[in-house]
């Protein structure tokens, strides 16, 4: 009498991945702990804590509603462990303000952050990445970019105020990087010093923005202003998924369509039906 083995192999199946899946959970709260009580690379771990001390100024500042599975992610990349953290914000101003921290192994770690205006205020987009790597900060690009045809004013009058340092590395913008500001500042450090210099500026330009947006005054949403600062969002989101660095790991630690679905969800999300 044949002897049937389905059941059997689905109940064993189904053990190997609860079992995957609690492994998972370990290694994403083992990461949780390691990214709350270790240190980071120092100039990624001291923009993270002054990008959260300035968020603190900023009024009617929210937690936005994030899916799980994208607050904390884990896979693996040619072995080594891979982990991101996402933090999502909203606040009066902002539609969106996203902080990542990601690291592969003990061989790079990367902070991005956007915080995306809410388009009715005249308000350009801060962002800022940090990649690091055992030899320590490899690239740092900070910026204010505009959503109109420049810069507010009273967001340029005040940049004119900072002192810009004159990096010693500076690195050479993308081809797609004419959504950047004249005051853009893309580097390499030098030393610690310069990672000092990198910071400031980042405390500088984030104290400029927090600072207009508390005394800016709305638009009307159906205000022909409001919707072109929306649809220069959407192109700058446009030209950031150009960077298909980013793109490439996550499709080799996930697959295609996990990394599409987050550039395009997570990353630089500008729905088409956002003013409606």
């Amino acid at each position: 009498m044949p002897i049937d083995l389905s059941s059997g192999l689905a109940i064993e199946l189904s053990s190997v991945s609860l079992l995957s899946s609690i492994l998972n959970l370990f290694r994403i709260l083992l990461f949780t702990c390691l990214y709350t009580f270790f240190a980071l690379d120092p100039l990624l771990e001291s923009v993270r804590d002054r990008i959260r001390h300035r968020r603190k100024c900023l009024v009617g500042l929210r937690t936005l509603d994030l899916d799980p599975k994208l607050q904390n992610i884990y896979g693996t990349l040619a072995g080594d462990d891979l982990f991101i953290v996402n933090e999502f914000h909203q606040s009066r101003g902002f539609r969106k303000i996203h902080l990542e921290i990601a690291m592969l192994g003990s061989s790079l770690e990367i902070l991005h952050c956007v915080f995306f205006p809410d388009p009715t205020f005249d308000l350009p987009i801060f962002g800022v990445d940090i990649v690091a790597g055992m030899e320590g900060v490899t690239a740092a690009i900070v910026d204010l970019s505009p959503v109109g045809k420049a810069l507010p004013t009273a967001i340029d009058l005040k940049l004119r105020e900072l002192r810009i340092p004159s990096f010693t590395n500076p690195r050479k913008l993308p081809e797609w990087g004419n959504i950047f500001s004249s005051y853009v500042q893309f580097i390499k450090p030098n030393a610690r010093s310069e990672d000092s210099l990198f910071l400031d500026l980042v405390d500088g330009f984030l104290n400029v923005l927090i600072t207009c947006s508390i005394s800016s005054t709305p638009d009307s949403l159906d205000s022909p202003l409001t919707i072109e600062r929306y649809e220069r969002q959407q192109f700058y989101c446009l030209q950031q998924k150009r960077n298909d660095k980013t793109r490439q790991v996550l499709a080799k630690t996930f697959s295609p369509h996990w990394a599409d679905e987050y550039i395009d969800m997570v990353l630089f999300n500008c729905p088409d039906d956002y003013l409606n």
